[in-house]
């Protein structure tokens, strides 16, 4: 077997910088949202003084399906399954004391990221902060939402456009900032192999780099921008040969494909979660083992910002002890274990080489299948990748049922007496008080600005002229996540799956 090549170079096998962890650790992040904006914000500043060195965002339903708390669909969803975010006044409220110049955030948002966005530069640019110094990460992955998740609002192509708007925006308005986090995380979580989450993610960024293209963009102008999320599972060397074969595979997709010229065009950028899927209710203090194992595999395998995830979370949101707890995980990995010492401490066993060769041989063969196709677009229409997950998820199933793959706790080593635990609730009460809030809004601001900046919007969305600076002056004249999503329904209308 040839001697790998050193970290740092083409095709980054062996990671994206030559000493990885000597010199700069990986971010740590938490995940967290719920309830309003004030709430969140007291567990952010909590978790940065526990040591967390980058926020996470969660955005509750209606936030991410582009309505208003007040919203009839919304209901019974208000800051359930993060923070509700409605206008610039709960952008305020969720980064109140928090500088963000000096901070890197990261937004899971998809369908409504470039309006999110234009909330969190205001905030930013109204505590003094320089936008060009904004660090940071949007989700941005409307692609993965058709496939596996469910969150979208239009149809793809305009989707898509909205997508390759904030590419060519940001590239000069907030230049390090990342424009989207190409996620094969929820890949996983659906129920796919590891094989199909590198090549369905792998292809859904293709398809964006061919639609920045088309659109008229130079690759090497916001390719450099481009991130990934991935999914740390519980297979502890396949993860990590996953997240090598990854790395090598986008390398020579982008030199060979789109001949990007700036190497950092072909570096592979990538945070990891660990799986909430493998996450079990029943003793749920097996899922602290789970977790470090996986969030090994994902620091092994060279990630540049990682989330674990809370032992509780397959029984409700984190409690403040079980994020704690979860990134003392990641700080005991980073300063006891001794693994960030050496940039890829496994390179070089046959098997680790071995399985990265099958992984990538195996993701190139999808992508080729996709290719012949038509592309990404035509494949989730057909249904092709969203079958092939299915399927992947259904063989699972089949094996944990007859006890072939063994779950600890479920299907094998049950315990006889439930573990007790303390669960997070959100209050109910919240909805009542952010429909109010948002209703307060609309009742004190200047309508007739509102209304103008939405029908500025409409014009450039019925046309070709980028629609980031309407998107921001509609934020600024203080106009709802709702009212700008509506404004683009209007015009884009609204996907629905056949």
């Amino acid at each position: 077997m040839p001697a790998p090549e050193q970290p740092g170079h083409f095709p980054f096998t062996r990671g994206i910088y030559r000493d990885m962890y000597r010199t700069r650790l990986w971010t740590m992040r938490q995940y967290a949202g719920f309830g309003t904006a004030e709430e969140s914000n007291r567990r952010y500043r909590y978790l940065l003084q526990q040591g967390t060195t980058g926020l996470s965002v969660a955005f509750d339903l209606p936030t991410q399906m582009g309505m208003d708390p007040d919203h009839p669909l919304a209901a019974g969803e208000v800051g359930k399954v993060g923070v509700s975010i409605a206008s610039i006044a709960d952008m305020e409220l969720l980064f109140k004391d928090i500088p963000l110049e000096t901070i890197s955030t990261s937004m899971t948002i998809n369908s409504t990221a470039a309006i999110l966005l234009s909330l969190y530069i205001l905030v930013a640019c109204g505590q003094g902060a320089n936008p060009k110094k904004l660090n940071g990460t949007i989700q941005n992955d409307i692609l993965k939402e058709y496939i596996a998740r469910g969150t979208y609002i239009y149809p793809p192509r305009p989707a898509m456009r909205i997508i390759t708007d904030l590419f060519a925006w940001a590239g000069t308005e907030v230049p390090e900032w990342n424009t989207i986090s190409i996620s094969g995380y929820h890949i996983r979580e659906a129920g796919s192999t590891a094989i199909q989450e590198v090549a369905f993610t792998l292809a859904d960024a293709i398809a964006y780099v061919d639609a920045a293209v088309a659109a008229g963009l130079d690759v090497d102008s916001f390719a450099p921008r481009l991130s990934f999320f991935f999914n740390s599972h519980s297979n502890f060397l396949e993860e990590i040969a996953k997240f090598r074969a990854a790395r090598r595979l986008w390398a020579n997709i982008m030199k060979d494909r789109f001949h990007a010229q700036d190497h950092k065009s072909m570096m592979l950028r990538f945070h990891t979660q660990t799986a909430g899927s493998s996450l079990t209710a029943q003793q749920p203090d097996v899922n602290v083992v789970r977790t470090t194992l996986q969030a090994l595999s994902a620091v092994l395998g060279g990630t540049q910002s990682l989330h674990t995830n809370g032992r509780d979370e397959a029984l409700g949101l984190p409690t403040e002890e079980a994020a704690q707890l979860a990134l003392r995980t990641q700080q005991v990995i980073a300063h006891e274990s001794g693994v960030a010492s050496e940039p890829d401490p496994l390179a070089g066993s046959y098997y680790i080489e071995q399985l990265t060769d099958r992984i990538e041989k195996g993701a190139l063969d999808y992508i080729d299948r996709i290719d012949k196709m038509g592309g990404t677009l035509v494949a989730i229409e057909a249904g092709f990748i969203q079958r092939e997950i299915q399927n992947a998820a259904y063989e699972y199933q089949k094996r944990v049922e007859k006890g072939d793959a063994i779950v600890v706790g479920v299907n094998r080593f049950q315990a006889q007496e439930a573990t007790p635990l303390k669960v997070f609730r959100v209050d109910p009460a919240i909805e009542k008080k952010q429909i109010e809030r948002v209703r307060e809004l609309r009742a004190s601001r200047e309508s007739g600005a509102v209304n103008a900046a939405l029908r500025q919007l409409d014009q450039a969305a019925r046309g070709t002229d980028n629609l980031m600076p309407r998107i921001m002056a509609a934020c600024e004249a203080k106009a709802t996540v709702g009212e700008i999503s509506d404004a683009l329904r209007k015009v884009f209308g609204e996907y629905r799956e056949t």
